[in-house]
C-alpha cells in the first residue's frame, strides 16, 4: 500500500499562487497516474489535474491556463503550481495515485487545505 503525504496549503490572496506538493512511499510511483483532486465544503470531490506515468495531462476546465501539475519519479514526488487563485478554489486538495486520466485510483493522502481570500 502506497502513503501520500500534501504539503505546501494554506492562505493565499485571490490572484495569488500555492504550490502543492505530494510524496509517495514505495517503488512503483513511476508506474502510475498522479492526481490532485478537490473537495468544497458541502460539494463532492472533484477532479482538478492527472498526469500519467509517461507525462500525459489531463485538467479540469476550471483548472486549465492556471494550474500545472507536474512529477519528479526520482523522488517519488508530484507538484500542483497553482496561479490567478479564486475564493472559488477553496478546499481541501487531495494527492491520489493509481487511476486512470479521469478517474481516481485508491490511494489518498490525508489533504492540504487551501483557502483563498482576501
Amino acid at each position: 500500500q502506497v502513503q501520500l503525504v500534501e504539503s505546501g496549503g494554506g492562505l493565499v490572496q485571490p490572484g495569488g499562487s500555492l504550490r502543492l506538493s505530494c510524496a509517495a512511499s514505495g517503488s512503483f510511483f513511476s508506474l502510475w497516474t498522479m492526481g490532485w483532486y478537490r473537495q468544497a465544503p458541502g460539494k463532492q470531490r472533484e477532479l482538478v489535474a492527472t498526469i500519467t506515468s509517461g507525462g500525459s495531462t489531463t485538467y479540469a476546465d476550471s483548472a486549465k491556463g492556471r494550474f500545472t501539475i507536474s512529477r519528479d519519479n526520482a523522488k517519488n514526488t508530484g507538484h500542483l503550481q497553482m496561479s490567478s487563485l479564486k475564493p472559488e478554489d477553496t478546499a481541501v486538495y487531495y494527492c491520489n495515485v493509481g487511476g486512470s486520466r479521469n478517474i481516481p485510483g485508491p490511494n489518498w493522502g490525508q489533504g492540504t487545505q487551501v483557502t483563498v481570500s482576501s
